[in-house]
């Protein structure tokens, strides 16, 4: 009950001891256990009654990841008992020993280890003066260290004691007494963890000990905080992203800012990141018209009809031209482009805009037609005496089949204005009924009357009113 009740002490005070984080090299350990002995007597070895205990520190020193080098001091009771022989001694035992790890402190929470040493034992002999010194030679063991959080481990181990004298047991004869330490501790480290770069991440665990960084990254530093570690990041005070290995791609066209002569402008590839508006593959920095597809040629601007004149400098770029009229067209070859071409179809004159010269023949029949083409009054009915003009105007029209008719009725102010008007009318279609019915197509021919709304002359006077009476006949094409 005793050795129980010390055992569940001790695991009680190991677990309330905080220990230091394991970049501290410096170690301190407070421990309890039980001291066995076999010698000549007997084995006492694992066998606990009655119990002899001690108690202990430690102080170690780490070297490397696996190896410690550790001083142990212990003070306590050695002894043995059967029906017929007996001791009990009270033990100082100081030893220094070489402990090596299996594992790394981070890697795993159990850490088996193994140990060897020498040291030094002090013996008082409980029921009478007696004394006496031994050296440790040498000492042995194994044990394991349980991580029980980051910053707090316990102990158990086992050490095998062989001693250079053979005196405890009063016999001197057969094999050396040798001892054995069942033990139970917590060992936590002490003194100041390194780091340098004061990142809050000790030098230990700190893949950039000189440089401030974030746990993340180990303690390397994200300079732009983009999540891409510096070392790795091609531009480090730029945010960025990963696919362009920690490079912006600020107007989101695919292309890192460091490749892309247009960063702030959505662009293409094949331009290296700069726009093409219109499409016209032509870049917008070199297209003078960017917004419009266009040719090569012409620096992106378009030519629509194709005439080889571009739609800026081309008066008619729906429809192809010549470059002599800026791009306009002229069917019938006279040097006036077709949208200044009052007779577009019939090679004319400039002066004409376009249109042929009437003859000076051709104008007197005309004119003839003017005043020599008679009704019966009051009627649209031609009278006899006019075929002859008016057969005349059919030759002319014969001869010419470029020539368009326009015939228009007048009257003068004597009557009623709406009957003026529709007599007007009437007698400009019976001209051109007679001209038809001599075999002049009717598409050739047109007829309008205006009644008395355009004199030439004074109708308060009868040869006035006589000039206004007329049928006006006008060539056009």
């Amino acid at each position: 009950m005793k050795t129980k009740t010390i055992l569940l002490l001790a695991i009680i005070f190991a677990i309330n001891l905080n220990a230091q984080t394991p970049e501290r090299r410096w170690g301190l350990g407070f421990n309890v256990g039980a001291e066995q002995y076999n010698g000549e007597y007997g084995n006492g070895f694992y066998k606990f009654k009655p119990f002899y205990g001690f108690v202990g520190i430690s102080a170690a020193r780490n070297i490397t990841e696996h190896l410690d080098i550790e001083l142990n001091g212990s003070l306590g009771e050695i002894g043995y008992f059967d029906n017929s022989n007996s001791f009990r001694f009270s033990l100082l035992q100081i030893n220094i020993n070489a402990k090596y790890n299996f594992f790394k402190y981070d890697d795993v929470k159990f850490r088996p280890f193994v140990f060897g040493g020498i040291g030094y034992l002090h013996f008082s002999d409980k029921r009478s003066d007696r004394k006496f010194n031994n050296m440790q030679l040498p000492d042995l063991g194994f044990g394991v260290t349980y991580k029980v959080s980051p910053t707090i481990s316990v102990v158990f181990k086992e050490t095998f004691i062989f001693s250079d004298y053979d005196n405890v047991d009063y016999q001197v004869e057969g094999r050396k007494d040798m001892y054995l330490q069942h033990t139970i501790g917590v060992v936590f480290n002490i003194g100041i963890a390194k780091d340098t770069d004061g990142d809050g991440i000790t030098d230990r665990n700190d893949n950039c000990p000189e440089v401030v960084g974030i746990e993340a990254f180990n303690g390397c530093p994200d300079t732009d905080g983009d999540g891409i570690i510096d070392s790795e990041d091609k531009c480090p005070k730029v945010k960025g992203l990963k696919e362009f290995n920690g490079c912006p791609d600020t107007d989101g066209d695919g292309i890192a800012d460091t490749e892309d002569k247009c960063p702030k402008v959505k662009g293409l590839k094949e331009f290296n990141g700069c726009p093409d508006t219109d499409g016209d593959g032509i870049v917008d920095s070199e297209d003078n018209c960017p917004k419009i597809k266009g040719l090569k040629e012409f620096n992106g601007c378009p030519d629509t009809d194709g005439d080889g004149i571009i739609d800026s400098e081309d008066n008619c770029p729906n429809t192809k031209g010549l470059e002599k009229l800026q791009g306009c067209p002229d069917k019938d070859n006279d040097g006036v482009a077709d949208k200044d071409d009052i007779c577009p179809d019939v090679a004319g004159l400039i002066k004409n805009k376009g249109c042929p010269e009437v003859k000076k023949e051709e104008k007197k029949i005309l004119e003839k037609a003017l005043h020599g083409v008679k009704f019966q009054s009051g009627k649209d009915v031609i009278t006899n005496s006019s075929f002859p003009i008016l057969d005349n105007v059919v030759s002319l029209l014969e001869k010419n089949p470029s020539y368009k008719l326009k015939i228009e009725g007048h009257t003068d102010s004597q009557g009623d204005d709406n009957m003026n008007l529709e007599l007007s009318k009437k007698r400009a279609k019976a001209v051109k009924q007679y001209i038809v019915n001599k075999g002049i197509k009717e598409n050739r021919l047109s007829s309008e009357g205006y009644g008395e709304t355009k004199p030439v002359a004074d109708n308060n006077t009868s040869k006035g009113r006589s000039e206004n009476r007329r049928v006006e006949l006008t060539i056009e094409f």
